[in-house]
């Protein structure tokens, strides 16, 4: 039986998909239909925390679905840039969970779009002998994450809330 581990980059899932779809992305739809492909043992999603009510809302669904909701503070800088990623704590996370023997996770799931991740992905399928598979915007995924992948699952109607 497959087992997976969940790992989900909220900001970017949210941008993308309303870039390229115009609507949100629909996370219980995505438990449903992995919960089919095996037993999901660890799902996490990582998100800033911006203080928004709409936002904590949002979280608890998360929260409700499954997931382990990790927050950052968002970080607004005296030049007018900003800073909220997740980028290195949800690598790490990914490589503890893996080297739990307890877990014996053989599925790693990502939803991302972000390029940096495809270094993650190698090493996990390597390192762990697990497959990785990602779910992103297909025209918005970097083309790296996805050549890293095991198998690219692009988001379309199925996983779509509708406007």
């Amino acid at each position: 039986m497959k087992k997976i581990a969940l790992f989900v980059d909220v900001q970017n899932i949210y941008y993308t998909v309303k870039q390229m779809h115009g609507c949100h992305f629909n996370y219980r739809e995505l438990w449903r239909q992995l919960s089919r492909e095996g037993e999901i043992v660890e799902a996490y999603a990582y998100a800033i925390d911006r203080g928004d009510s709409q936002q904590q809302g949002f979280q608890q669904i998360l929260r409700d679905i499954g997931f382990r909701v990790k927050l950052k503070p968002y970080i607004q800088r005296a030049d007018g840039s900003a800073k909220g990623d997740w980028d290195v704590g949800l690598t790490i996370d990914v490589m503890d969970t893996f080297s739990r023997p307890k877990n014996a996770i053989n599925c790693l799931v990502l939803l991302s779009g972000d390029g940096d991740f495809d270094l993650l992905l190698k090493r996990v399928e390597l390192g762990f002998d697990a497959t990785t598979i990602v779910y992103g915007a297909a025209s918005l995924t970097a083309l790296s994450l996805i050549d890293a992948a095991t198998e690219f699952r692009a988001i379309e109607a199925t996983l779509l809330l509708n406007k």
